[in-house]
């Protein structure tokens, strides 16, 4: 199963069959916040989308290392190199140390990452904490040739570097265009060029996040901490490095550029991105201010919802589109997985209910090989939903007399929907989880009231109980062994 696995490589813009560098073990480092408010709607898709990942491997019965960051110093507010720290700038207003915003809003990502059920990292290194290795890899960048000091500031130069190896090998960027059109930035005439980017940089007397180095009291640079922290924790190459479309360039660009400037090898193996989320056509994020948190997704508290949608609801909203298209957001979108998610979870209850027979009308072994080579080819998530989807339709049919399973494939479909929905997609049932048996017992009572009255003959009561429970979205099924109800 090891190798049918194939993966999109942003580096080679193909797929291809993933051979991690030393099987069993496989080292995996996704970009993490920068933390400096709460998580929305765009941080949740990487964290679902490497979940996926990080899930499907292990259950390939591979070691993973899974890595991700959080970036608490370096992220200035334009992302160029200019202006001031995000971390800071948030500080400054709220009248905080900058340590207390990024413990704040590292405890909130957390917390909304496990109502989202992804799993926790591996290793969740900070850039803060990690400032003697930056300082480390500046040095050997340096000392390489591929780095100037500027006035106790650091600069990688990227036409330097260009000349030996590629700058733009993954983003496609030609430096040449970079030239045409990069505009000069104020504060930045100490560059070379307005594209090189800081390696470190020296921080003015207002500035309250600096720390000692052999050139300056300053901070570091953004594209350096994920270099650092993914040679120190997987080595100087290894298999996946992953993170959104819109950290590809300059981010990623530049990591390869400092890995190659200080190794003079490329750091990854496979680069993955997830694209966006978009409202009405438009990237979602802070930078443009058209933003839903997570938080006020699950609370239902915005203009633009409503009402509430559950964690579940979102990951399944978001598992519906492959990881690489882009994904439009709108409520509608939401009410449709809801009811899909509800649909799926109701097939898969209602295998206990189903009665065995001697022969069956379908092929389980088939449907759970579809599954397989959708995860396997670029982990297909859409497709093992429209496998399940089918297969819960065939379940019905089942239960209604139309089609025939024998118990070892009712077992079978049941181990398939426990390992693709639960264990893989990391669905999880939502639905009157916390007070199930008193639901139960309510609907037991509204049916067998409902039931009395039909053989009464009060088909008036009988009517109103159904259509009063649809307006619940609740749907009542009249069966030979009685009445039955779900969720719509």
């Amino acid at each position: 199963m090891k190798n049918n696995l194939k993966i999109y490589n942003t580096l080679s813009r193909k797929k291809e069959v993933f051979h991690p560098i030393n099987p069993p073990h496989v080292g995996m480092y996704v970009c993490g916040p920068t933390v400096y408010g709460d998580a929305h709607l765009g941080h949740a898709r990487p964290g679902i989308t490497f979940d996926i990942v990080f899930r499907y491997l292990r259950h390939l019965g591979y070691k993973v290392r899974y890595v991700r960051n959080i970036t608490d110093v370096g992220h200035l507010v334009n992302d160029a190199d200019a202006g001031e720290d995000k971390i800071q700038k948030k500080a400054r207003l709220e009248q905080l140390e900058p340590m207390e915003v990024v413990k704040f809003y590292t405890d909130r990502y957390h917390e909304n990452m496990h109502q989202l059920n992804t799993l926790p990292p591996s290793i969740e290194p900070t850039a803060s904490g990690h400032i003697i290795e930056q300082i480390e890899l500046i040095k050997k960048i340096l000392k390489n040739g591929y780095a100037y000091e500027s006035d106790g500031s650091l600069y990688f130069d990227v036409e330097k570097y260009n000349k030996a190896f590629h700058y733009g090998k993954l983003s496609g960027r030609r430096i040449e265009e970079l030239m045409q059109n990069t505009r000069e930035l104020a504060g930045q005439e100490e560059k070379h060029n307005a594209f090189d980017f800081a390696l470190w940089k020296k921080s003015d007397p207002k500035h309250i996040m600096h720390w000692p180095s052999p050139w300056s009291e300053g901070y570091p640079g953004w594209h350096l901490e994920c270099s650092a922290m993914g040679a120190k924790y997987l080595g100087e190459t290894f298999d996946i490095h992953g993170g959104g479309m819109d950290l590809l360039f300059p981010h990623h660009e530049s990591e390869i550029a400092q890995a190659n400037a200080a190794t003079g090898h490329d750091p990854v193996k496979y680069w993955m991105h997830n694209n966006m989320i978009t409202i009405n056509g438009q990237k979602m994020g802070k930078s443009l201010n058209n933003f839903i948190t997570l938080d006020e997704f699950f609370t239902g508290n915005h203009k633009a919802l409503d009402r509430a949608y559950s964690p579940m609801t979102i990951r399944f909203f978001i598992l519906q589109a492959h990881y690489r298209s882009t994904l439009d957001f709108s409520t509608e979108a939401l009410k449709a997985a809801e009811k899909g998610l509800h649909k799926l979870f109701d097939a898969f209850y209602l295998l206990n209910e189903l009665k065995p027979s001697k022969k069956s009308s379908v092929d389980v072994k088939a449907f759970e090989e579809k599954c397989y080579e959708a995860m396997n080819d670029d982990f297909n998530t859409p497709m093992v939903i429209a496998y399940l989807f089918d297969l819960a339709h065939i379940l019905n049919q089942v239960s209604n007399g139309q089609e025939n399973l024998t118990k070892a494939d009712i077992d079978s479909t049941k181990t398939l929907f426990s390992t693709f929905l639960v264990d893989l997609l990391g669905m999880k049932d939502e639905k009157g989880k916390d007070n199930s048996e008193l639901v139960d017992y309510l609907m037991d009572t509204i049916l067998n009231i409902r039931q009395e009255a039909k053989t009464k003959k009060d088909y008036a009561t009988s009517d109103l109980i159904r259509d009063e429970l649809a307006k619940m979205d609740i749907q009542i099924k009249d069966t030979k062994e009685g009445a039955k109800w779900n969720f719509k």
